[in-house]
Parts: structure tokens; C-alpha cells; sequence
């Protein structure tokens, strides 16, 4: 039979045809990958990690900040630091057993709360207070008034150190409700009471009170008192601030010129502040001579070169380099009166000068901080990587974020390497004021005043643990427990940080 070839043909055009397909169909298709794009990280992400990786004091401590690859591998930091939307909560991850090691290390949204604490500066009626449950198991609170600021609306108004109120505006202070009804309250009227009968009663005497901005004049009380014919220097200091630097200085000098012998520093309401200033004022207690050790700060590796000591100081400079000579009592002997808000510079200042003196502190164990912290801003940078001056003795900032850094930045000793009292320092002397019967500063019966006086006196001192007709009543909240800056410590001046990305 004879064969059809257009059907063979076809035939096979269908095999060939069917075969290709299959072939196609079992292929391997080249698969065409897209790289994966790492966004930038946010400028103030890396204004966090950057300067926790260079100053921080623990920063070995943190695997994070040690992650060779976030500074060697591309894109590497920028994936780390895209996990966090929050600079706040990336701040607080980088902390070194934040709460236990490190309890104060902070970050704020907005740098100039950081400018005004370190001036002192506030919006606040102006006066010291301390709240107190009428028992552990009170829900009703009191307030005792401690201080008052000069020149402030409480001093104005006639508030003075001692006045008890449990009410605002006609309201009984409560557990619950004293946040919202005084702590964050501008304007009020404080309704005065007194204690009768060991019961807190009511004057009748109201008190309106509105807030204003001020700065808080540290200095609040100087003055010389003839102890059996001993001059006994008297000063009440509450803030290390280098502002009034120069007006700590003038205290000493009128000290001098009256010819006191011993002095009494009252720190018992002082949470610190500049390192810088303690040096001065240690210098106006015991020394000018710059070849003695005040104290020592130790920093982390990258910062080493800070491992240093500071010595007692001749002169005060200023920010802008001006120096006035130190006035110097070059004394034997000192007392400081202490208290649990005792903290960080005023701590310092004990510390140093106990190598050298007589001292001799009164009241309760201070607050136990031995560490410092600096203020870190966001500075813009130029084309070549500097920072840019902003001729007012600054850098000019970034603008597209407010944030600013306090972190713990150095450990500080005095010369003999004391450091490292996390309970505080023990009092000499154990005394605790009576919150029922404050006396103004000054008062030579005020009762941790007059036991200094006594011990200069050589008159034994009677030690109390609570004298108050309140015995039962409880701490609760204090003035200065409102602000995050309380017991800080910082080193001047500011260290800047100059980044490069």
C-alpha cells in the first residue's frame, strides 16, 4: 500500500510540535530577583544609638551597641534601628539594667526641658512640699510646706516653711486625687492648717497661689552665728547650679570676712546637679591649692581620655571664659545636713572633702549616687562632616527633631577611690526633722541646725528618729519627685557629640 506523505508529514510536524512544547513546558524559567531597599534610618534613631554607642558609661554592656556589624555591614544598623518607631522606647532599650543599674539615665522630646532644668528654671507657685499619708493605710494626705523660693508667688503670698494644707481649692487631698487636683494645677488656693491635739486642723486662712516661670535661686540662706563665741558659717544650698556660681562665692566671702571658724552647709533638700560647681565649692570650704585631688570620673573606653582627676580649683570660670579668684575658708572642720533627697553633686561634695576634713554629716542616709550624666543634643553637621557654629557659643541644631539625651556617662570617687555607696552615705549623726514643728532655716533650734551647733558647742546630741506629733504619718510625694531631673549629676560643660553618617 502506498504510503500517504502528507499524512506522514503531518504526523510528524505533531511529534516534533509536541515535544518542543513539553520541553518548554519543563524548563527552568530564570527567576529575575529584586534587590530588597533598607530605608534610611530616621534621622533621630540614629542620633540614639550613635551617641549611646560612643559616651554611654555601659555601653560594653549592651550587645546592641557592640554589634561590629551595625558599623561595618551595609544597611545592617539601618534594619536594627527600622524595628523601633519610637526613639523613646529605642533610648530605653539601650539601658544597662535600667531600673536597677541604671535608674536614671532619661530622654526627653524636647531639649529645652533639659536647658531649663539645668538653670533652674520652672513654672511653679515656688515653694518646696512634701505629701504625707496620715497613716499607711490613710487614703486622706497633708502637705508640709519645707522651703520657699525667694521671690516667688508663695513667698509673696506669705507661704512659709512649716504651713500644713490637706486641702486645695476646698477639696481634702486624697491618694487618688492629688495629681489632678494640686500637682497639676497652675493656679489654686491653698487652705492652711496647723496641728492641734496631734491632728491636723484647719485655720481658716486660704492662700491663692497662681504659677509663674522663674529660676530658683539655690542660695537660699547664708548667714554667721555666734556659737560660744565660735563664728559658725550657716548655709542652706539647694541645687548645684552654675548660674549662681558667683553668688556662692560672695557667701564665702562675707563668711570669711566675718571671721567664721566652722560652717554648716544644709543639703538636706539638694538633689545635685554640676560636678563643676562641687569642685567650687569645695574649693571655698577647704582649698585653692590645684595640686590636690577633689575627685576622680571614670568613663568608658571610647572617652577614656576623661579618666581623670579634678583638683580643688583657685578660680571660678564662666561660660564664656571669664574666671573669678575662689574664696576660700581653708577650714578643719565641716557639717552637712543630710536627708534621703541628699543626691549626686551634694554627695560628691561630702565625698571629696572627707579625705581632708572633719566632716561631719547630720540627719539621714543621703540618696546614694555616685554617676554622672551629660547633655546630648542633635547638632547639625556641614558638607564636610563638622558642626556648624551658631555664634552665640553653640552649635546650630537639627531641625527635624526636638529629642535630647541625659545619659550616665562617668562614675566619680574622691582621691582615696571611694565611690560606689548605693545605700548612700551614713549620717554621723542620726536625726530626722520634725514635720510637725519646722522651724524657719536659720532658727537656732531648728532641730538638725541645733544639733550641729551643739556638736560645735561639745554638747552631746540627741538623736531622734521621729519627734513628730504625726509619728504615724507616711511619705508619699515630694515637690521635686515631679521632675525626672531630681537627683541628677551632669558634667560641664556639655559634651558634644560630632557624628558623621
Amino acid at each position: 500500500m502506498k504510503r500517504n506523505s502528507t499524512s506522514v508529514l503531518t504526523l510528524w510536524l505533531t511529534v516534533i510540535l509536541f515535544t518542543l512544547a513539553q520541553c518548554k513546558k519543563d524548563a527552568v524559567v530564570p527567576v529575575v530577583v529584586k534587590p530588597v531597599i533598607i530605608p534610611a534610618a530616621t534621622e533621630v534613631n540614629y542620633f540614639v544609638w550613635s551617641s549611646m554607642h560612643d559616651i554611654y558609661l555601659w555601653n560594653t554592656n549592651i550587645p546592641s551597641l557592640t554589634n561590629n556589624s551595625y558599623l561595618t555591614v551595609k544597611d545592617s544598623l539601618n534594619t536594627f534601628l527600622n524595628k523601633y518607631s519610637s526613639p523613646r522606647t529605642l533610648f530605653y532599650n539601650l539601658l544597662y539594667q535600667y531600673k536597677t543599674v541604671d535608674k536614671w539615665s532619661f530622654i526627653v522630646s524636647d531639649y529645652d526641658s533639659i536647658r531649663n532644668w539645668i538653670s533652674g528654671t520652672a513654672k511653679t507657685t515656688g515653694f518646696d512640699f512634701m505629701l504625707y499619708r496620715y497613716s499607711s493605710s490613710a487614703t486622706d494626705i497633708f502637705g508640709v510646706v519645707r522651703y520657699v523660693w525667694k521671690g516667688s508667688p508663695a513667698e509673696k503670698a506669705g507661704i512659709q516653711r512649716g504651713d500644713i494644707f490637706s486641702k486645695v481649692d476646698g477639696v481634702q487631698l486624697t491618694v487618688a486625687n492629688y495629681t489632678a487636683n494640686f500637682i497639676n494645677k497652675d493656679t489654686y488656693t491653698l487652705s492652711i492648717s496647723k496641728i492641734v491635739n496631734n491632728v491636723v486642723t484647719p485655720t481658716g486662712k486660704d492662700v491663692p497661689l497662681t504659677a509663674i516661670t522663674m529660676q530658683e535661686d539655690p542660695v537660699l540662706l547664708s548667714k554667721v552665728i555666734s556659737a560660744n563665741g565660735i563664728y559658725v558659717g550657716y548655709l542652706v544650698y539647694n541645687a548645684f547650679n552654675s548660674d549662681f556660681d558667683l553668688e556662692l562665692n560672695t557667701a564665702f566671702q562675707q563668711f570669711k570676712a566675718a571671721g567664721v571658724t566652722k560652717l554648716v552647709v544644709d543639703l538636706r533638700y539638694n538633689g545635685g546637679g554640676s560636678t563643676a560647681t562641687a569642685t567650687y565649692l569645695g574649693s571655698m570650704i577647704y582649698t585653692n591649692n590645684t595640686a590636690k585631688i577633689f575627685s576622680k570620673s571614670v568613663w568608658n573606653s571610647l572617652y577614656a581620655m576623661y579618666n581623670q582627676s579634678q583638683t580643688f580649683t583657685d578660680k571660678i570660670t564662666s561660660s564664656t571664659g571669664t574666671t573669678t579668684p575662689i574664696n576660700t575658708l581653708s577650714l578643719s572642720d565641716v557639717y552637712f545636713l543630710v536627708s534621703g533627697e541628699t543626691a549626686s553633686a551634694s554627695e560628691l561634695l561630702i565625698n571629696g572633702l572627707k579625705p581632708y576634713m572633719n566632716v561631719k554629716s547630720i540627719g539621714t542616709n543621703t540618696y546614694g549616687k555616685y554617676v554622672a550624666s551629660v547633655s546630648i543634643y542633635d547638632y547639625a553637621l556641614d558638607s564636610k562632616g563638622n558642626l556648624i557654629p551658631d555664634g552665640n557659643g553653640d552649635y546650630v541644631l537639627v531641625t527635624t527633631h526636638k529629642y535630647a539625651m541625659q545619659p550616665i556617662v562617668a562614675k566619680f570617687s574622691n582621691s582615696l577611690g571611694v565611690s560606689d555607696f548605693v545605700t548612700g552615705l551614713t549620717p554621723d549623726i542620726t536625726l530626722q526633722e520634725d514635720i510637725g514643728n519646722l522651724l524657719p532655716m536659720g532658727d537656732v533650734n531648728e532641730t538638725l541646725l541645733k544639733a550641729a551647733l551643739d556638736n560645735i558647742k561639745g554638747l552631746k546630741s540627741q538623736t531622734l528618729t521621729n519627734a513628730s506629733p504625726l509619728a504615724n504619718s507616711r511619705s508619699l510625694f515630694g515637690a521635686k519627685d515631679k521632675s525626672q531631673f531630681s537627683h541628677d549629676m551632669y558634667v560641664n560643660p556639655h559634651t558634644l557629640l560630632n557624628r558623621t553618617k
